[in-house]
């Protein structure tokens, strides 16, 4: 890698106390005519920082799809939006595991301004075979999901 483009990688944000953090700004695109974050688009950011913690969790989604283990798909979700985004805000989507399963994890998201919640949202997110079936996660996955929750859950 050339030494002028070293530093030039999307951020994958950072897991701290079980928490995965991941930042997020808020460009035109995002946003209505009124510059508020279309509601829609909270779903892209939990997306985005679902994919790194995974990958900060070991998960490498083209490698267990490569070896016919499987892939992750969304279950279900439940969110509630508290206040809106606007447009050049600063936001930070904070990720934690709830609950972790034989073929599935339950993870919390929270969309943050500074200390602000603006939208929360629950995912069950299953792991299914190539077929299409739920498939247990591997021990090193739920070990992994086991001990992230564990280090996020409040003192």
């Amino acid at each position: 890698m050339h030494p002028e483009t070293a530093n030039d990688q999307p951020t994958d944000g950072r897991i701290a106390a079980g928490r995965h953090r991941l930042p997020i700004r808020v460009y035109f695109e995002d946003t209505d005519l009124t510059g508020i974050v279309y509601h829609a688009n909270y779903l892209r950011y939990m997306e985005r920082a679902r994919t790194e913690m995974l990958r900060h969790a070991g998960v490498d989604h083209n490698v267990a799809m490569a070896a016919g283990d499987g892939y992750w798909a969304v279950h279900a979700m439940t969110i509630t939006w508290h206040r809106p985004a606007r447009l050049d805000d600063c936001l930070t989507v904070v990720t934690f595991v709830t609950r972790v399963r034989a073929a599935a994890t339950e993870l919390s998201h929270q969309v943050m301004r500074g200390d602000e919640l603006l939208c929360s949202a629950t995912v069950t997110a299953a792991f299914l075979s190539m077929d299409g079936r739920p498939q247990r996660l591997s021990r090193q996955w739920h070990d992994r999901f086991s001990l992230l929750m564990q280090e996020a859950m409040p003192a």
